[in-house]
């Protein structure tokens, strides 16, 4: 497979099922930005980490490469035709988000309630974490302005949505694991 095609020389970039567009479209920035976060979560991964935690970020990177098919995908091109789809797109499923809401129960039962937002930080690891959960958001904000105008599967936007709770929670819980300090953010008043 050869790395430089020249095909994008000018601009633009094919889909999955070979329709062209802009770089700059609202879907490449949608599969883009879901990139970029799979990266940042290869960063997390790299921390020194628990091997629970290690693994399921490996589940959720590759959950993220199904979400960039999704949106890399031209809608017309993955439709049904005559009982069968044209493109075989992987698709993330009900146990896919369910697995993110028992995670986050699971961490959730060994922290201490949240009275406060806290302010990212506190370790390097924790800020890796929190630097992924916003790419997130700013992946589901891209993906939900996407799905306004050429919608596809509603799994897409649900996962997104959840993973950045679980990376919220994740963060508590590196927090805790490395003794780190949780610094609530408390609102001064008359300022």
């Amino acid at each position: 497979m050869k790395i430089y095609t020249k095909t994008g020389d000018k601009g633009t970039t094919a889909l999955f099922g070979g329709t062209r567009v802009p770089k700059h479209h609202i879907r490449i920035e949608s599969y883009g930005t879901v990139d970029e976060l799979n990266s940042h979560l290869g960063m997390l991964r790299d921390q020194e980490i628990d091997d629970h935690s290690h693994k399921m970020l490996l589940k959720i990177q590759d959950r993220l490469f199904t979400i960039g098919s999704t949106l890399a995908t031209d809608p017309k091109k993955a439709t049904l035709k005559n009982g069968k789809e044209r493109l075989d797109i992987p698709k993330i499923s009900a146990q896919d988000i369910e697995l993110l809401e028992q995670e986050i129960d699971n961490m959730n039962e060994n922290l201490p309630p949240m009275t406060h937002f806290v302010l990212p930080g506190g370790h390097q690891t924790v800020s890796v974490c929190h630097v992924a959960r916003c790419v997130c958001r700013r992946a589901e904000r891209l993906a939900t302005a996407l799905y306004e105008l050429e919608p596809f599967e509603e799994s897409v936007l649900q996962y997104l949505n959840r993973l950045s709770d679980y990376l919220f929670v994740l963060a508590r819980k590196l927090s805790k694991d490395l003794e780190a300090n949780e610094i609530p953010w408390i609102p001064k008043k008359g300022t």
